[in-house]
């Protein structure tokens, strides 16, 4: 999966904006304002995922293209290079895992804004 492609999925899901609030290259993914992902245009090869901590660990060893994330809190987000071993469905469900993770953590005011977006 190539960036543009990536960056239309998480488009399409529920309460997603975008965003540039640290540089031109690194495009920022938000569900409801909280950031789910970062898509790094200056390299156009890698995405971080926020991710549940042992679940993190467990890909880390597995696949050879996720470590922790650079300049983020590693033990819960995965930095994923999209020319490695991780195919188009394991991304998808990663970056929907991110998102999910980030919902999960809603106040209950927020969840229920979230519920009311068509």
């Amino acid at each position: 999966m190539d960036i543009e492609a990536l960056r239309e999925y998480c488009l399409s899901k529920k309460g997603v904006t975008e965003c540039l609030p640290f540089d031109e290259y690194s495009l920022v993914m938000k569900v409801m304002g909280k950031m789910f992902a970062l898509i790094d245009l200056e390299s156009a090869n890698k995405v971080s995922l926020k991710c549940d901590p042992a679940y993190a660990l467990e890909l880390r060893e597995r696949y050879a293209a996720i470590e922790g994330a650079y300049h983020f809190n590693k033990k819960h987000w995965n930095q994923i290079r999209l020319d490695g071993d991780v195919n188009d469905s394991l991304l998808k469900q990663l970056t929907d895992h991110s998102y999910d993770e980030v919902i999960k953590k809603f106040t209950q005011k927020m969840r229920t804004e979230y519920e009311s977006l068509i």
